[in-house]
């Protein structure tokens, strides 16, 4: 197998990730207008969320056993083209309960394309830039945090979520296309055998940070899914103004992952998944005092720098535990994610519904305080005695 040098394959993952964290997070953007648009509740409309979440969720770590013997650069470009025909499709539907269906096939490219490229990385690098080559593109949900999500909800503010949907499908068909021309060919990850998925299901410690992964996820969901009509109902935010919070979560979600990428080799990715967590977990307990915008905006700050920061430090976490199982591993540790996003998804639109607002930060930061805990937990069972 002829590789290049792999910086031009890498650029190519990160913006593979960067469209499907634009499409993953288009809907969170974007709930007021497909809430008004299709004539459901915003509860409802975060259902989406939650039926997406749990697709990707199971999709992972199924769909990882059964592309194990293709060839990277073709599964990966042929996820993208999925994605632009699902939303490109979903943007013609006329009802929710048209655009449900379609929108739960939709994501199983997110369900392929994260973890595969995560893994894929891995075997584009030396060992020991493994960690880094994982977290560099990872950057790819951060950029799709500071530009696709904040330009996401500004074009479905005022031009409809339609829009939004129709160009998430030129961005997919535009980074299918880049996949295809950069990533060398004959990149096939060994496939694992069921005693290799059985080492996976049965480690303690894999699955332990898989699980610190799901409650991570869960505990930023709740309040996450449901941030647009929160801004819009408790603050009055425009469309210009939430696209503006957007971006400067964004920002700072950017720059906590390129400090991830950069010192995660040096620190240990267990100490970063701890300071990462802690940063989310501050936010989420000084949610009740931020009662203007710009303390708002201050509160999101640390949110921000830990948010794609940690998925980032536990991605690299397994590949660096155990090398050889990190198509398996990864493609849990997504499915963790998605657990979060469902779970969290789920229990905010309860919450919602039910007049509970206020409640939705101290959820949040329960489920965090117990990922930080039995991620501590983790660390010093792997230390000698």
């Amino acid at each position: 197998m002829s590789r290049p040098a792999p910086r031009g394959a890498l650029w190519a993952l990160l913006a593979g990730n960067f469209v499907i964290g634009t499409g993953v997070m288009v809907v969170p953007g974007t709930l007021n207008e497909i809430s008004a648009s299709l004539s459901v509740s915003v509860a409802t409309a975060g259902q989406l969320i939650t039926a997406a979440a749990v697709v990707m969720c199971l999709g992972a770590p199924l769909l990882a056993a059964a592309v194990a013997g293709w060839d990277r650069r073709q599964l990966l470009a042929l996820t993208l083209l999925w994605y632009a025909a699902g939303h490109a499709v979903a943007a013609l539907m006329p009802s929710f309960g048209a655009l449900l269906p379609v929108r739960m096939l939709t994501v199983v490219a997110p369900a392929i394309f994260t973890p595969q490229a995560a893994a894929c990385a891995g075997m584009l690098v030396p060992p020991e830039q493994r960690g880094r080559a994982v977290t560099f593109v990872f950057l790819g949900w951060s950029l799709a945090s500071v530009l696709g999500l904040p330009i996401g909800a500004l074009v479905g503010g005022h031009l409809g979520w339609r829009m939004a949907f129709g160009a998430i499908a030129l961005l997919s068909v535009a980074s299918a296309a880049s996949i295809w021309l950069t990533l060398p060919q004959g990149i096939r990850p060994a496939a694992l055998t069921a005693a290799a998925w059985s080492r996976v299901l049965r480690s303690p410690v894999l699955m332990g940070i898989v699980s610190v992964t799901a409650l991570q996820g869960a505990g930023q969901f709740i309040l996450f899914s449901y941030f647009g009509p929160i801004l819009k109902q408790d603050f009055g935010a425009d469309p210009t103004t939430l696209s503006l919070m957007w971006a400067l979560f964004g920002v700072f979600g950017l720059v906590g992952n390129m400090l991830v990428s950069r010192f995660i080799d040096r620190v240990g990715a267990g100490r970063m998944v701890l300071l990462t967590s802690s940063l989310i977990a501050l936010s989420l307990f000084l949610w009740p005092w931020a009662g203007t915008l710009p303390w708002l905006a201050v509160v999101l700050v640390p949110w921000g720098l830990g948010c794609f920061a940690t998925n980032s430090a536990q991605q690299a976490r397994l590949v660096g535990l155990a090398p050889a199982l990190a198509p398996g591993s990864v493609a849990l540790n997504s499915s963790g994610i998605y657990v979060g996003q469902a779970v969290g998804a789920g229990l905010g639109g309860w919450l919602l519904a039910n007049d509970a607002v206020a409640w939705m930060n101290w959820a949040g930061f329960a489920l965090l305080l117990a990922a930080i805990g039995l991620s501590v937990a983790i660390d010093r069972s792997r230390r000698p005695a």
